[in-house]
């Protein structure tokens, strides 16, 4: 089973990594600018790093989900590839946003697309997980056939 999920299991390890990070720049930039917890306010330079890893959190749920049903279900290399191109998105979001706030919206437009990219090909492998084995209807296979 593990050796099944490699790829899916080496994205989800880097991304976390990623994650990390974030959360140890937030950490320099409390010193940096002399925030102490539980205060999240201060200067705008603090705010914007605060905010992209803020943000970077509050997507990372939604992409592990997708990233993983579309590995399990449609393609474990497209998801990988797409994990990893995600991952170069929040990095170009992330440090965008440190920087000023509207850097950040190339790496969030190409973050979201590749999360609905995701989210499409999640729903197509999954129906056609379910046609198969309720249906006995498997729309690889036909497709296939045809070419």
């Amino acid at each position: 089973m593990a050796g099944d999920s490699i790829l899916l299991a080496a994205v989800s390890v880097l991304s976390a990594c990623q994650q990390t990070y974030y959360a140890f720049q937030v950490g320099k930039a409390r010193k940096k600018f002399n925030i102490t917890p539980p205060a999240v306010t201060g200067s705008p330079e603090f705010e914007r790093i605060y905010r992209a890893q803020q943000n970077c959190v509050e997507f990372y749920p939604i992409f592990m989900v997708v990233f993983w049903m579309a590995g399990w279900y449609f393609n474990q290399v497209s998801a990988a590839f797409l994990g990893l191109l995600y991952m170069y998105a929040r990095n170009q979001y992330f440090f965008g946003y440190s920087e000023t706030a509207k850097k950040r919206l190339t790496g969030f437009r190409l973050s979201l697309g590749i999360l609905i990219l995701l989210a499409v090909l999640s729903t197509l492998g999954l129906a056609n997980s379910f046609l198969d084995e309720y249906l006995d209807f498997n729309i690889g296979k036909k497709l296939r056939r045809h070419l």
